[in-house]
């Protein structure tokens, strides 16, 4: 048997032309910097500089820019799944699969002992330039009950997106996934034996980036409310409502009759925010209520003291950062892996609400604000919500959870390439 590999390894990582997915992959990887390993991400060429400014090791990770191709259904300067709905993110895929001679003379030059993948390229398991190849695991296909309607449509060239992800999964040499056991074990071990590989856990790779102080604009705005009073709501950089929908949301945190901050993308069809807000709404909630279609550090308006409520669509980076934070939680997911992560805060957790809604997914104004009302009382529920909360909040937070975890990650890495 080879002697275990101490030094420094050489780590590859490919992760889904989205920057919710991009992110914790450098936040991977500012980790495995900060431990002396060498990494190399290959993303889209227009994502380098919004990525690179995250990067806390400047020595040791290195970026490596993907031109993407333009293919039919995309419109030209396409390269990340913020710049286009949802339903043409099968189109984004075809182009990330059209990507491989490109990603495959990179990792051919770089040779890294191990490389991290999101999702399977079509014709390709990017083998043999990296030793062994792992795959970052989040969401789609917990304990098998992938969301239908994503699981089965065509995801890229002539593929699913279940098929996709466990392909990916029954190639690789073992699956990454940032969880732990004390939220996620049972799960961890069905995944375990049912594509037969090790599940190796990160701990919950929370970003080590200091959070930013809050601009004027938004802490003078938040100020003028007492603590724990305001709703913020933010449901991601990949949703984009149709218009009805967007005005009952917006028709939903008015009813509710508190102070909110809503962050949403302009809706379908619409350029700006402004012409697609509801008849006199502004006039309404003048003073109470601002929405807003641009970026905001999520993170930084969590940890304001006047922030009580956060409405979430349950993206995996919203669903820690909304742990590690004080507020009360309530969920309106869109996606798969956001429909899981629902599931995991709000029936084993306890953690949080979930607005209801019919099996159209239609969101009304008299759920929407039925719900935040039922966080933000002093009911028997909303009390065992913030009870739950602080105690999964010390779990996240501990040394543990961080460190120890991390340390375990890193040594199983390494055990990978004990019979290369």
């Amino acid at each position: 048997m080879a002697s275990l590999k101490t030094s420094e390894l050489h780590f590859a990582m490919f992760p889904w032309f989205a920057f919710g997915h991009m992110t914790p992959f450098l936040h991977l990887s500012n980790k495995l910097a900060k431990k002396g390993h060498k990494v190399s991400f290959l993303l889209p060429r227009g994502a380098q500089s919004t990525m690179e400014p995250l990067s806390l090791n400047q020595d040791h990770i290195h970026f490596f820019p993907l031109d993407i191709p333009q293919v039919d259904g995309l419109p030209p300067g396409t390269e990340t799944a913020s710049d286009v709905p949802v339903y043409n993110h099968t189109h984004l895929c075809t182009a990330m699969d059209q990507t491989q001679h490109q990603v495959q003379a990179i990792l051919i030059f770089l040779n890294p002992d191990i490389s991290f993948l999101r999702f399977q390229l079509l014709g390709s398991s990017l083998g043999p330039p990296s030793r062994h190849q792992v795959r970052l695991l989040r969401g789609g296909v917990r304990g098998g009950s992938c969301h239908k309607a994503n699981a089965v449509a065509e995801f890229g060239s002539g593929l699913t997106l279940y098929d996709r992800l466990t392909t990916g999964m029954k190639e690789c040499d073992a699956i990454a996934m940032r969880t732990c056991p004390e939220i996620e074990g049972p799960f961890c071990d069905f995944i375990s034996q049912q594509y037969a590989k090790p599940v190796l856990l990160t701990g919950t790779l929370l970003s080590e980036t200091q959070v930013a102080p809050l601009e004027d604009r938004w802490a003078m705005w938040l100020n003028n409310f007492k603590p724990s009073s305001v709703v913020f709501c933010a449901l991601g950089s990949q949703i984009a409502l149709d218009k009805s929908q967007f005005q009952e949301l917006l028709l939903g945190f008015e009813l509710a009759q508190l102070p909110f901050l809503v962050v949403l993308k302009p809706p379908q069809g619409c350029a700006t925010i402004e012409e697609a807000l509801p008849e006199g709404f502004l006039e309404r909630v003048c003073g109470r209520g601002v929405v807003y279609g641009g970026w905001v550090p999520q993170l930084s308006l969590l940890k304001h003291p006047s922030v009580g409520c956060f409405v979430s669509h349950c993206g995996f980076g919203s669903m820690w950062e909304s742990l590690i934070n004080d507020c009360q939680i309530v969920l309106v997911p869109y996606l798969g892996d956001q429909v899981i992560n629902a599931r995991l805060m709000v029936e084993e957790m306890k953690v949080a609400v979930e607005v209801e809604r019919p099996e159209n997914g239609w969101v009304s104004k008299e759920n929407l604000s039925k719900a935040i009302e039922s966080v933000m009382d002093d009911s028997e529920v909303a009390t065992l919500l913030r009870s739950n909360h602080a105690t999964w909040k010390d779990i996240v937070l501990s040394q543990d959870m961080e460190g120890g975890y991390f340390d375990s990650f890193i040594q199983n890495l390494q055990s990978l390439l004990v019979n290369c």
